[in-house]
């Protein structure tokens, strides 16, 4: 169970998102930039989540060799897509503050969960692979195979239709301020 600042992301990302729309200032190129780099994020996302089968055991293949967090490394990406699309250092801000206050204390919160359930083998895993930021594995990579029936367990779809809406949100306030 996720506690502390980790359990109130999602109830933050609400009035963050508010701030961010009326703080925009979308223009057409920057809109095209900030969805290039959020596709990037969905990419990375996308794969991550088609190995990820939660409690079933701790992944570690596939980007998971890479980065323990590949979810929240693509969530990054997606987060500079929607900062670049703003076309406002302001609205940037309030993406990265949103970010930086939540997302690592959710991934120490998760690792504390991680730890719990699985022990040593996990510190195993922490020993050898980055928390964040992606490095390729030292040792072989565990098998595994990427599998389209876990990325849709995992709803990861919905990324794609949450940047979608924020892209055609951007579009419209680009339109409605002329």
């Amino acid at each position: 169970m996720k506690g502390g600042l980790a359990r109130w992301r999602v109830r933050a990302g609400y009035p963050a998102a508010l701030l961010y729309f009326w703080l925009a200032h979308p223009r057409p190129g920057w809109i095209a930039a900030g969805a290039a780099a959020g596709v990037l994020g969905l990419a990375i996302r996308g794969y991550a989540a088609g190995y990820l089968r939660k409690n079933q055991g701790l992944a570690t293949a596939g980007p998971y060799g890479w980065t323990r967090n590949p979810l929240y490394f693509g969530s990054m990406w997606l987060a500079v897509g929607l900062a670049i699309a703003a076309d406002s250092w302001i609205a940037a801000a309030v993406v990265a503050a949103y970010f930086l206050a939540f997302y690592p204390a959710t991934m120490r919160s998760e690792e504390l969960e991680l730890a719990a359930r699985y022990g040593a083998a996990y510190g195993e895993y922490a020993a050898r692979t980055p928390l964040f930021w992606p490095r390729r594995p030292r040792a072989r990579a565990p098998e595994g195979k990427f599998s389209w029936a876990v990325y849709r367990a995992n709803h990861e779809y919905n990324a794609g239709l949450g940047l979608a809406v924020v892209v055609a949100l951007l579009v419209l306030k680009m339109i409605w301020l002329g």
